[in-house]
């Protein structure tokens, strides 16, 4: 099922620490001197811009190597699942959250895709390959510690308080996505050079 922000939080790495207590703070901070800040829990965020490596911007790194004519490395079997979020659809959030900032101070929000735009990445990759025209080629290894099975948002309350939620669908995205990085091809080498500087741990989300 999907995630609700009062379920129970379970730190499952460092970076996954590390994020919940920046939320805190903020949280702590806007209830106790009334600081106008809120929260956002944000999922899979993908789109124009992003210079996918494959420890972060995992959508553009799976576009940037089916255009470079790479193949990719599943870590455990690719059924994990995440929620995709199209990077128009965040700023609108911002947008929403900025305007109606004095009613949303203090809290927190998923901001995702949710279900409907959820996926695996054994689905990801068939969604690229069908766009790309040729199948990805894909090597698979061991589980990494602190790798999430399975993320996906439950966005009905920020979509209960602003009416928010997500309008562009994945397969919609992609194929956005897919041809912006087609028209700007300096990102797919900028990635590269980005990809030697990334941080040598698994990422993922809190759960």
């Amino acid at each position: 099922s999907p995630v609700a922000e009062d379920g129970y939080m379970r730190f499952c790495s460092p970076h996954g620490c590390s994020k919940g207590a920046a939320e805190q703070y903020v949280l702590d901070y806007a209830r106790s001197f009334g600081i106008h800040a809120v929260v956002f829990r944000l999922s899979s965020v993908y789109g124009p811009w992003q210079c996918g490596t494959e420890e972060q911007g995992w959508v553009a790194h799976f576009l940037i190597q089916a255009l470079l004519k790479r193949g990719i490395t599943f870590y455990g079997d690719g059924n994990q699942v995440r929620d995709l979020l199209y990077i128009d659809d965040l700023i609108a959030a911002f947008m929403i959250a900025r305007e109606k900032i004095e009613t949303l101070a203090g809290q927190d929000f998923n901001i995702g895709g949710g279900a409907t735009n959820a996926t695996s990445l054994i689905g990801l990759v068939d969604l690229i390959g069908a766009i790309h025209g040729s199948p990805l080629h894909v090597t698979y290894k061991a589980w990494r510690a602190a790798d999430q099975h399975y993320y996906v948002s439950d966005v009905a309350k920020f979509n209960a308080v602003t009416g928010w939620q997500a309008q562009i669908p994945l397969r919609e995205g992609v194929i956005k996505f897919y041809h912006w990085l087609k028209r700007n091809p300096q990102y797919l080498a900028a990635s590269q050079l980005s990809a030697n500087a990334v941080f040598p741990v698994a990422n993922q989300e809190v759960a």
